[in-house]
């Protein structure tokens, strides 16, 4: 449903009504709302080209998990720490930071990556934050990482900010997947669309094509087969679409369906895939799931696999749920319902 025609309901007014039917939510309503404060910062940056009082002394140096930092990167994650701090957050746990950093209170720990895609920022392609909160359980408080190591399921909520044409929120409470925007006019975000619906079939495909060589034989198998159209065995024709941003392909299968595809291959370092589990895999797998998708590692539902560490790797397949399955088929013929 698009709300734009009625009168606009503010995250935080949302946020106020989760809270009144669930009580549990209370501090992660405090938390997004200060998130939220903080994506409006990271969004001016973006946009200006300019970070306010800071110095790049960070500039091209590699984060705990080993990709390139630009200035940007070390700037969205000191402003979503700021608001961490603000928030009722234990720890804190980020993609550029190599260890969680313990804020001693709150009952959540946060796993975030602050700035997803910022190698597409010269490209003026849209970049976003992914988010996911768990609970601060009270017997790993000793051991922050362990904090971590919780199967998605346990998420308590879940997002991405997207800094693009327009500043969007997508989150999950664990009912339903909501879009919100931000209005400059009001400084705040609005709800922009009340449930997200990914198609269960798919028309697209998205995958890194140029890491066909190091493809399992099942991938490129199913790949092929998506390519071969409507003379192929899939008897249909697909488009391919991949922009190298993981917050953007997320909000394209959540506006129209499709399926994205990051797998392990035979690289030295790509057997458990790319992508980190905890601030990546797990918040994109419950947003998808609340709007009715699916997403595995290709043989596993992603919300049931327990991480070993903050920065743990796995591959990751999700959209819409009869693909989803259908390259599950193609890997080892598992049922995901």
């Amino acid at each position: 449903m698009d709300t734009r025609s009625m009168m606009p309901l503010f995250l935080e007014d949302f946020l106020a009504r989760s809270t009144a039917k669930h009580e549990r939510l209370q501090p992660v309503a405090k938390t997004i709302a200060e998130m939220a404060k903080a994506a409006a910062v990271v969004q001016t940056a973006i946009a200006s080209a300019r970070i306010p009082q800071y110095v790049t002394a960070h500039r091209d140096q590699a984060n705990a998990t080993g990709d390139t930092q630009k200035a940007l990167d070390v700037f969205a994650d000191e402003t979503f720490l700021a608001a961490a701090k603000a928030s009722p957050v234990f720890c804190y746990g980020s993609e550029e930071q190599e260890a969680p950093v313990v804020l001693g209170k709150g009952s959540l720990a946060l796993a975030i990556d602050p700035l997803d895609g910022s190698s597409n920022i010269e490209t003026n392609i849209s970049v976003g934050t992914i988010f996911s909160l768990l609970p601060a359980l009270e017997e790993h408080r000793g051991d922050p990482v362990r904090m971590y190591c919780q199967p998605g399921t346990r998420q308590l909520a879940a997002g991405i900010f997207i800094y693009g044409p327009q500043l969007l929120l997508v989150m999950t409470l664990g009912f339903g997947t909501k879009t919100f925007i931000y209005s400059q006019e009001r400084s705040g975000f609005v709800l922009l669309r009340t449930s997200a619906s990914v198609p269960a079939d798919a028309a697209e495909y998205s995958i890194n094509a140029s890491n066909r060589r190091h493809w399992p034989v099942p991938v490129r198998r199913y790949i092929e087969d998506a390519e071969a159209g409507r003379d192929g065995p899939r008897r249909r024709n697909f488009g391919m679409r991949y922009v190298g941003s993981l917050v953007a392909e997320t909000y394209r299968i959540l506006q129209r369906g499709g399926v994205f595809l990051y797998p392990s291959d035979q690289r030295d370092g790509y057997a458990s895939g790319r992508l980190r589990q905890v601030y990546e895999a797990n918040p994109i797998a419950f947003c998808i799931e609340q709007a009715g998708g699916a997403a595995t590692n290709g043989t596993t539902r992603i919300l049931d696999l327990v991480p070993e560490t903050l920065h743990a790797k796995t591959p990751l397949v999700f959209g819409s749920k009869g693909e989803v399955e259908t390259f599950a088929g193609y890997i080892g013929n598992q049922d995901f319902n």
